[in-house]
C-alpha cells in the first residue's frame, strides 16, 4: 500500500460508537431521532441517531429479502423492518418516527417505490432517499476520490470531486458471487458458505480462493472510474470487510485503495445522517 492515507477518524469513531450502542443502547433524552435504514442483499442494518446526530442504537439482521439491489420479498422485507424497529423502540422507550433509505446507484427508477413502500409499510416516516455510496460519504467525508459500496448483491460506485458527487454507477456482482465460489470450492450450501466467508479467522485462507471474483469487482471499479480524475478508491459495504481485498482492487486498478476499520456499518449511519424531520412527499 502506498504510504499515503486517507483521514478515517471521524468515520472510525462513529462506527466504533454504533458498535457500542448495538450491544448497549444509549437512554437519554432526545426531541427527535433520525433513523437510517439499509436494505441490503445479506443484510439489513437499522441505525439511530440522536438530535444532534450522535448513535444511541442500532439493530442488523442477515436476511435474504432483497436480491441485487432490488427487494425480492417484499412481505418479509416489512415484517424484518417493522420487528427490529419495534425492538430498537423498546430498548429506547419511544417511537422511532422518522427514516431515510439508501438504494444502489442506478436502481431508483427500478426499485425506489418498492423500497420506499417497505419503509412506510414498516411504519416510518421516509425523509430520504439516496444511493449507497453517496450516503458512505456522508461519514467518510471525502473530498475527492471514488466510494465503492461492495454489498451482498451489487458494486456501486461515486465519483467525488471538490466534496460533491459528480457520478454514479452501479453492477450486479458483490458478496453473493463470493459465497457461490465458496460454496462450490467447500461443498458447503450457500448458507453455510456465507457464514464461513464473515469469520475473519478464515479470510486468510479464502483471499486466493476468491482472488478472480475480487478481480471481478475490480473491474466494475475500473469501468465506473474510466475517464474521471480519480486518486484514490474508498471501499465499504459488508463484502468489503474480507481482509486483504483491498489490496487486490489496489493491484488490478493501480488506484491507491483504502478502507475503514469497519466497512459494514458506514452506508447505514451515512443514510441515518441524511434523515431529516422533512417527510417525503
Amino acid at each position: 500500500m502506498s504510504e499515503k492515507q486517507i483521514d478515517y477518524r471521524y468515520c472510525d469513531e462513529l462506527v466504533e460508537e454504533f458498535e457500542k450502542v448495538i450491544k448497549k443502547p444509549i437512554l437519554r433524552k432526545s426531541s427527535v431521532y433520525y433513523t437510517g435504514v439499509d436494505l441490503g442483499t445479506a443484510c439489513v442494518v437499522l441505525a439511530v441517531l440522536d438530535e444532534n446526530y450522535k448513535p444511541v442504537a442500532g439493530a442488523y439482521k442477515y436476511a435474504d429479502v432483497v436480491k441485487d439491489g432490488m427487494v425480492v420479498d417484499y412481505i418479509g422485507a416489512i415484517k424484518l423492518v417493522r420487528e427490529m424497529k419495534e425492538e430498537l423502540e423498546k430498548k429506547l422507550q419511544t417511537e422511532l418516527i422518522y427514516a431515510a433509505v439508501a438504494l444502489p446507484p442506478g436502481t431508483d427508477s427500478l426499485d425506489g417505490g418498492a423500497v420506499k413502500n417497505v419503509v412506510q409499510a414498516a411504519g416510518f416516516e421516509l425523509t430520504n432517499i439516496l444511493d449507497e455510496p453517496t450516503a458512505a460519504n456522508e461519514v467518510l467525508k471525502l473530498q475527492n476520490g471514488a466510494v465503492v459500496d461492495i454489498g451482498g448483491g451489487t458494486t456501486g460506485t461515486s465519483i467525488i470531486k471538490n466534496g460533491e458527487v459528480i457520478a454514479v454507477a452501479d453492477e450486479a456482482t458483490g458478496g453473493t458471487h463470493f459465497s457461490l465460489v465458496i460454496s462450490g470450492m467447500y461443498r458447503k450450501n450457500f448458507e453455510e458458505a456465507d457464514k464461513y466467508k464473515r469469520d475473519p479467522k478464515n479470510h486468510k485462507e479464502l483471499l486466493p480462493v476468491l482472488k478472480p471474483v475480487i478481480e471481478k469487482v475490480a473491474s466494475i471499479i475500473a469501468d465506473h472510474i474510466d475517464g474521471y480524475d480519480v486518486d484514490s478508491i474508498s471501499l465499504v459495504g459488508g463484502t468489503a470487510c474480507l481482509t486483504g481485498i483491498e489490496e487486490i482492487i489496489e493491484k488490478y486498478t493501480k488506484v491507491h485503495t483504502y478502507k475503514p476499520k469497519n466497512p459494514m456499518f458506514v452506508t447505514p449511519l451515512g443514510i441515518a445522517l441524511s434523515c431529516t424531520s422533512n417527510i417525503l412527499d
